[in-house]
């Protein structure tokens, strides 16, 4: 609940109101961690509420106003998530744009958004945004090595330390988009995909009740929310449940990471189990070997004591731990169901992934430009 100025209360009908109640309800303990130089850093509930509102403080001065998007531009790392927060805190959206796409083709989107305000992890996104032929009101990075500021960028250190004492308040955000995704459409044209705070909580809320979730969790972010799926059941959970998040050095360092975290909540893709997947067969003994047999009368449904014990500790434990699920209990797909052979091969394991449909709904923008935010209905809708 959300506890207001004259003392009602109401349940947090938006991204930010859940960071709030979290902040009041477990201040010091751990909301983030992200590893760097191969050291967790965490940030408590209350430290990532006070940062989200100097950001949002930050962006209000500089005329962030409710119709307006924050284009994010970055590899998972806390610093985009917080920035996104603090757009919604606004009533704004955020655009997530993942730097891994081809850069002609981001380019020619980023002409085409125009954006006021952009964050971008470091000087990589940068030269992208620059080389767009862009001059954003505001365009602030995290990682700033090499690093030559020009006119209306910023370092997102110093941003945050210049925001002062501003404290926005919170507009009603229930129907407001809070995440937008963009591709190419077929026949090459621009589509959008938007989700409203309301599609989050419901499908964050859904999830929590199936899979019992709560703040004991462990969840790994690999994929910093660069697609719908990853907000509904990852992102949207965070906040609700309370549960720890974790970044990884980058995404080179992910699987290891992985394997040192143990994460209890796994949020993958068709890609991710896949390539798991792989590079456990790459490592396999070769078939017909007295290895191989080993490791497919483990992997094989047989009943028995023998079989479950034997099998665990000699093949399905270690290969567990290979994989970095050595405590998961709640492995999720989100999006397209896997291969035939690769499910068998999880479950095998004793690791039944479960399905998340993502019901991205996609759109052609008018042509001309129109708001993002300004038109959604108080149920999540948008008018006719």
């Amino acid at each position: 609940m959300v506890r207001f100025a004259d003392g009602g209360e109401r349940v947090p009908a938006s991204l930010p109101e859940w960071l709030q109640w979290q902040a009041r309800r477990q201040g010091e303990g751990i909301a983030l961690r992200h590893k760097r130089l191969g050291i967790w850093q965490a940030r408590s509930w209350a430290q990532v509420d006070a940062e989200v509102r100097g950001l949002a403080g930050a962006l209000q001065v500089r005329g962030f106003a409710g119709d307006a998007q924050l284009v994010v531009l970055s590899r998972p790392r806390p610093e985009a998530l917080l920035a996104a927060l603090a757009a919604q805190w606004l009533g704004g959206s955020a655009a997530l744009l993942d730097p891994l796409e081809p850069a002609a083709g981001q380019q020619e989107l980023l002409r085409e958004l125009q954006p006021d305000f952009v964050f971008a992890e470091g000087l990589e996104e940068l030269e992208r945004l620059r080389g767009a032929g862009l001059a954003p009101r505001l365009a602030f990075y995290a990682d700033a090595r090499g690093v030559k500021a020009q006119a209306g960028e910023q370092d997102y250190a110093r941003l945050l330390a210049g925001s002062g004492a501003v404290q926005p308040e919170l507009p009603a955000q229930t129907g407001r988009c809070a995440f937008a995704f963009y591709r190419r459409g077929a026949d090459g044209r621009r589509e959008r995909q938007q989700i409203s705070h309301g599609e989050l909580l419901r499908e964050g809320r859904r999830l929590v009740q199936a899979e019992q979730l709560g703040a004991h969790e462990e969840a790994l972010a690999a994929r910093a929310f660069a697609a719908g799926g990853q907000a509904r059941y990852l992102l949207a959970p965070w906040l609700i449940a309370g549960f720890r998040l974790n970044f990884p050095e980058s995404l080179a360092t992910r699987d290891n990471d992985r394997r040192e975290l143990g994460p209890t909540l796994v949020a993958g893709t068709r890609e991710t189990y896949g390539r798991l997947y792989a590079q456990v067969q790459a490592r396999l003994p070769p078939p017909g070997s007295a290895q191989g047999r080993l490791v497919d009368w483990a992997l094989a449904r047989r009943p028995g004591l023998l079989h479950r014990l034997l099998g665990h500790a000699l093949v399905r434990r270690p290969l567990r731990d290979v994989l970095g699920f050595s405590r998961t209990r709640a492995p999720l797909l989100v999006g397209e169901p896997l291969p035939q052979e690769v499910q068998a091969f999880f479950a095998g394991l004793g690791i039944a992934v479960r399905a998340w449909s993502d019901p991205a709904e996609w759109h052609s923008p008018p042509a001309h430009p129109a708001p993002l935010v300004g038109d959604w209905l108080a149920d999540g809708s948008q008018p006719a």
